[in-house]
């Protein structure tokens, strides 16, 4: 997705840090998969994940399966 900025619903992860750092913005219910973007530049590209393999990345995040 090109331009992510003409898009409404987006929400802020849970994940992201309050000090206005890193934060990464999620949109759900769309029809091509789960479209992921850098709050930082919401007039930029969003990364669209199929659905499926978002669900298992969130999944591994949260049961702390992923090393840093």
């Amino acid at each position: 997705m090109r331009d992510a900025s003409s898009r409404t619903g987006w929400r802020k992860s849970t994940y992201s840090g309050n000090e206005g750092g890193s934060c990464l913005e999620v949109l759900d219910h769309h029809p091509a998969g789960v479209p992921v973007r850098d709050s930082k530049n919401p007039g930029g590209p969003a990364l669209v994940f199929p659905s499926g393999g978002w669900a298992s990345f969130v999944a591994a995040v949260r049961a702390g399966e992923l090393s840093v």
